[in-house]
């Protein structure tokens, strides 16, 4: 394994200059990571942002992930002595609370970093029901709210000003799934027309999921849905969804659900012995924590379609820049899509600051509304387009689990790192 100290000495290093330079005795600069969890006045040299994230609740663990994001790019920002606004170099601080994964705290939370904390502006929560409540607040008081972890389509089509969303929509994230499998199909490998077990989250995020699918399967004539049917979040018992799937006897599993809903979902599936042609949990399936709860062998061949994978680093300098950065952070752990977007977020906002050349709200807003950057994302490039409601359309990669542990790209064709398999062999076994 590299050995990440010497840049983390050097990065010390350069953090403690900046803390000499905006003041004489030191007191009062941010600390490295740029986090805290109480608010006071920003000196004049600092940039006071805002943000709640699950840190408790059903969403803890994903919020966890956020949170290293975060803090890496504050980290990074004000090792280089804060960002340029206007010529001159503002450290930025970072006023972070736990909205306990609960939609009333997020809203309420929002409004406090607001109007009590007076920070200058928010980034987001994680999930979709999170960030649909904590943009209304944002909105409301006109500040610019950048956020990373709302993906449904509801969230942007009201025609807010002030809001700004780095994950594409999920109706993108089913058709890319689609795509993938009806090149199996085409191929032979997969029935035509093949049947389809739809399971998704009674959320805008989970609607917008069964949207893509059903939309494909009518479009392409080549699918019949036989199952579709909805369910809560943080749901404890699948049996009987699961068990109108094992009746159907469906080519295809396809469900939307968030991490702890997939864990408990895909440990009830196995248990009752269902296998599919191809099975996906929308954008769930590669990550490290669920093949450790779960057992590698049992997720095998699952099918996910991300918003960003460590794979893209190997074609796309800023995702290879973020990897290096966030592996010299937390002793050489690959990141997974959550800390990127929590990342490129952070980013999208400072860059924004330093292209107004001001703090204020109204010129902060217009350049992200303009924005055109390099980006770790796929396709390269991140633009909030005004006709999606400053939702970006950045594409998806389709990644699915092998036995050996890896989950390589296997869609689209210019992102790949590896080739998919279908139908599914263990349902042979």
């Amino acid at each position: 394994m590299p050995n990440y100290r010497p840049v983390l000495f050097l990065c010390a290093l350069a953090v403690a200059a900046c803390k000499q330079q905006s003041s004489p005795n030191g007191a009062g600069a941010p600390q490295a990571g740029g986090a805290s969890t109480q608010a006071a006045a920003p000196s004049g040299n600092e940039i006071l942002i805002g943000a709640t994230l699950p840190l408790t609740g059903s969403e803890s663990r994903t919020g966890g992930f956020y949170k290293e994001g975060y803090e890496l790019a504050f980290e990074e920002a004000n090792q280089k002595c804060g960002i340029d606004v206007g010529g001159k170099k503002m450290q930025v601080r970072l006023t972070l609370l736990d909205d306990t994964s609960a939609q009333a705290t997020a809203a309420s939370l929002a409004d406090r970093l607001i109007n009590s904390d007076k920070v200058q502006f928010l980034l987001g929560t994680y999930a979709t029901n999170l960030v649909e409540a904590q943009s209304v607040v944002a909105e409301q008081n006109a500040i610019p709210y950048v956020n990373g972890g709302g993906a449904a389509t509801a969230i942007y089509k009201r025609g807010y000003k002030w809001v700004f969303g780095l994950l594409a929509p999920v109706e993108l994230l089913a058709e890319s799934i689609m795509k993938w499998v009806d090149t199996e199909q085409q191929a032979g490998k997969l029935p035509k027309p093949a049947t389809i077990a739809l399971l998704w989250e009674n959320t805008s995020h989970g609607k917008d999921f069964r949207k893509g699918v059903t939309e494909w399967a009518d479009k392409t004539k080549n699918y019949k849905v036989v199952v579709d049917e909805s369910f809560e979040l943080a749901g404890k018992d699948f049996s009987a969804l699961l068990g109108q799937v094992k009746a159907a006897k469906a080519d295809l599993f396809l469900a939307d659900a968030h991490l702890p809903d997939y864990i408990t979902m895909q440990r009830q599936y196995v248990t009752a012995g269902l296998c599919n042609k191809v099975q996906s949990y929308g954008a769930r399936g590669a990550e490290k924590q669920a093949a450790e709860s779960l057992g590698k062998k049992n997720v095998e061949y699952i099918l996910s379609a991300v918003w960003w994978s460590a794979l893209l680093a190997e074609k796309n300098p800023e995702a290879k820049k973020f990897v290096d950065l966030f592996k010299a952070k937390y002793g050489g752990r690959s990141p997974e899509w959550y800390q990127a977007l929590g990342y490129e977020t952070a980013r999208a906002l400072f860059t924004a600051i330093t292209q107004a050349g001001s703090t204020d709200r109204e010129q902060v807003k217009q350049k992200l509304a303009a924005l055109k950057i390099p980006s770790l994302l796929p396709g390269g490039e991140l633009t909030f387009p005004a006709e999606f409601g400053q939702q970006t359309h950045a594409p998806f990669v389709v990644q699915q689990n092998l036995p050996d542990g890896t989950a390589p790209i296997v869609a689209p064709p210019d992102s790949a790192t590896g080739k998919g398999t279908a139908p599914n062999p263990n349902c042979a076994k």
